[in-house]
C-alpha cells in the first residue's frame, strides 16, 4: 500500500563507526528469518550486518580489520547464503594482491575466511574488483563476474568452488571491436536450463563450463536484469529511449515458464509463497516430490506450506497448461 516502516538509519557521510551508503544490492533473507546485508564503507573498509525484522542491528564484520586490508574493503555486492548455512559475498578492494579484491566467507556468527584474493595470475587473468552478487548453481559452485581483470583487462565470469578454487570461464574484450561487451558491474542471474545471464554493455548467455553467447547488443547500456516466471529477462537503462532518460525493457530468448519461492528456505509447517504466470487452476503442488496442500490466491500466487517428509530440492507445480518447476532449489531446514 506504500506506507514505509523505517527500520535502521545509517549514519549519512560523517565516517564514524556507523557506516553508510549500505551496498547496492537487496537484502537477503537467512535461514534464521534475519535480514543480511553489506555496508560499502564505515568504519574504514565497510562491513557486513545483520538486522532483524524488527530493526535490531548488528555489525557481523567490519572489513579492514587486518594490515594493508589483506582481508579486503568496500562490499558492493549484496550476499548470498551457501547451502552449508554461511554466507558467501565480494569485496571491491583490499585482499592480499594489491587491493584487487576478494571472495569471502562467513558464518552467520561473524567469523570471516577470504577465500580467494584477485589478481593472484600474472597481468590479474584471473579477474579484480568484482562488483556484483555472487549465485550458487544446484550443484554448490558459486559463479560471477569482475569488473576488471582477464585477458584485456575488461572483466571476467568466473566460478568458484566452496573451498575458494577459482577458475575463469570467460574474458570479455577478445574479439575484435568487443562485440561482447566488457566490465560487467552486476551478478548473474540463472536460467532454468542451467545456463547464467548477464549484463556488460550486452546481455550474454554463458553455460556452466564456460561457453559463451551474445544475446543482444543494445544502443543503450543495461543496469542488471531480471528474470521473470513468463520466461522473459526485465530490465532498465541509465540513458536512451524518447527523452534519453532511459527505459525499461523486455527481452524474450526462448526460455520457457517457472514459478519461483519467495521464500528461499523454510521448516515442514513454514508457509511459503510461490509466484507464476497462468496459475489458476494448478491441479499440484510438490517440494521435491513431497505433494503438499495449497492455495490458489490468483494467477500469479499460490500460497502452500513446506509439507512433511519434505527435502530440499526443487519445486514443482503442475497447471492446465504447464508443469512447472523452480529455477533453485528450496532448501528444507531442520524440524520444528
Amino acid at each position: 500500500a506504500g506506507k514505509i516502516t523505517k527500520l535502521y538509519s545509517f549514519c549519512g557521510h560523517t565516517r564514524g563507526r556507523c557506516g553508510y551508503e549500505p551496498g547496492s544490492s537487496a537484502l537477503i533473507q537467512g535461514t534464521d528469518g534475519n535480514f543480511y546485508g553489506t555496508s560499502s564503507f564505515g568504519p574504514s573498509g565497510g562491513f557486513v550486518y545483520k538486522l532483524t525484522p524488527q530493526g535490531s542491528f548488528t555489525v557481523l564484520y567490519s572489513f579492514c580489520s587486518k594490515l594493508h586490508c589483506s582481508d579486503g574493503s568496500d562490499p558492493i555486492g549484496g550476499l548470498v547464503q551457501g547451502f552449508d548455512g554461511n554466507f558467501y559475498g565480494t569485496t571491491i578492494g583490499g585482499g592480499a594482491n594489491e587491493r584487487n579484491g576478494t571472495v569471502f566467507k562467513i558464518t552467520p556468527a561473524g567469523q570471516l575466511t577470504t577465500l580467494y584474493n584477485f589478481c593472484s595470475l600474472t597481468d590479474c587473468a584471473d579477474g579484480a574488483h568484482p562488483e556484483g552478487t555472487l549465485v550458487e548453481a544446484a550443484n554448490g559452485i558459486f559463479y560471477g563476474t569482475t569488473a576488471e581483470g582477464g585477458a584485456t583487462n575488461t572483466g571476467t565470469v568466473f566460478k568458484m568452488t566452496p573451498e575458494g578454487h577459482l577458475t575463469t570461464l570467460y574474458s570479455f574484450c577478445t574479439q575484435t571491436g568487443c562485440p561482447d561487451g566488457g566490465s560487467p558491474s552486476n551478478g548473474l542471474v540463472q536460467g532454468p536450463a542451467g545456463n547464467f545471464y548477464g549484463t556488460a554493455g550486452t546481455i550474454f548467455r554463458i553455460t556452466p563450463s564456460g561457453q559463451f553467447t551474445l544475446l543482444y547488443a543494445p544502443d543503450s547500456m543495461p543496469n542488471g536484469i531480471t528474470l521473470g516466471t513468463d520466461g522473459k529477462f526485465y530490465g532498465t537503462t541509465n540513458e536512451g529511449g524518447t527523452s534519453n532518460a532511459g527505459f525499461l525493457f523486455s527481452l524474450a530468448v526462448g526460455l520457457g515458464p517457472f514459478v519461483q519461492t519467495v521464500q528461499a528456505s523454510g521448516k515442514v509447517g513454514a508457509p511459503v509463497t510461490i509466484l507464476g504466470t497462468n496459475l489458476s487452476g494448478a491441479t499440484s503442488v510438490a517440494f521435491n516430490g513431497t505433494e503438499a496442500t495449497f492455495t490458489v490466491k490468483s494467477g500469479s500466487e499460490i500460497t502452500t506450506t513446506v509439507p512433511a517428509g519434505a527435502t530440499t530440492g526443487k519445486v514443482k507445480v503442475i497447471t492446465p497448461h504447464h508443469n512447472l518447476s523452480t529455477n533453485v532449489p528450496f532448501r528444507v531446514t531442520s524440524a520444528p
